[in-house]
């Protein structure tokens, strides 16, 4: 079962880095992780700097799981 948490870990990883591209990085593959697509009735550009703090937060939880 370890391996299996550390699987999801380095997964959540790689989802919080791509989060973190898409506040900086425009074409589709970055397009497809926007949260603020999902969930916000309207948005926008000014919405896309929602995605690099859940992108950190995502990042920074995943790497403290994987180095606790």
């Amino acid at each position: 079962m370890k391996n299996l948490d550390t699987i999801v870990t380095i997964v959540g990883i790689i989802y919080g880095v791509g989060l973190i591209l898409t506040a900086f990085v425009r074409n589709k593959f970055t397009e497809a992780f926007r949260l603020d697509v999902m969930f916000m009735p309207n948005p926008s550009e000014a919405t896309r700097p929602l995605n690099l703090v859940i992108g950190i937060l995502v990042a920074g939880y995943s790497i403290y799981s994987l180095l606790k």
